[in-house]
């Protein structure tokens, strides 16, 4: 099993910055550097919106929400990856979890059991 815990939410006013990061752990015989990783932001009912992933060669790729905005990145030797947000909105505000999975995370809405792992979530709030 991956363990995921994030680290970095907090309260910002609008037009501020966070750095989010979540740590990956796992038994050996996982591979952490393979994997995908990335975020989703909590969305309606029990879905929930992609907003960043990068793969085992340092692709990313972003949601609509967060071009142009957020950077996400990856220590490979640490097994972090990073969530850079930057000129942030009240939009913006939710409970953030990192993800990992074997297989391309999609950025777009979606239900928990479609990717492999998650973090419990970090709270961001961004006030007007």
């Amino acid at each position: 099993q991956v363990q995921l815990v994030e680290s970095g939410g907090g309260a910002v006013q609008s037009g501020g910055s966070l750095r989010l990061a979540c740590r990956a752990s796992a038994p050996s015989g996982y591979t952490l550097k393979d994997y995908y990783m990335g975020w989703f932001r909590q969305g309606p009912g029990n879905l929930r919106d992609g907003v960043a992933s990068i793969d085992s060669e340092g692709k990313t790729k972003y949601g609509d929400s967060a071009k142009g905005r957020f950077t996400i990145s990856r220590d490979f030797d640490k097994h972090i990856h990073y969530l850079q947000m930057e000129d942030l909105e009240p939009e913006d505000t939710g409970l953030y979890y990192c993800v990992a999975d074997w297989e391309a995370i999609p950025m777009s809405r979606v239900r928990r059991n479609e990717i492999g792992y998650w973090g419990p979530g970090t709270q961001v709030t961004v006030s007007s």
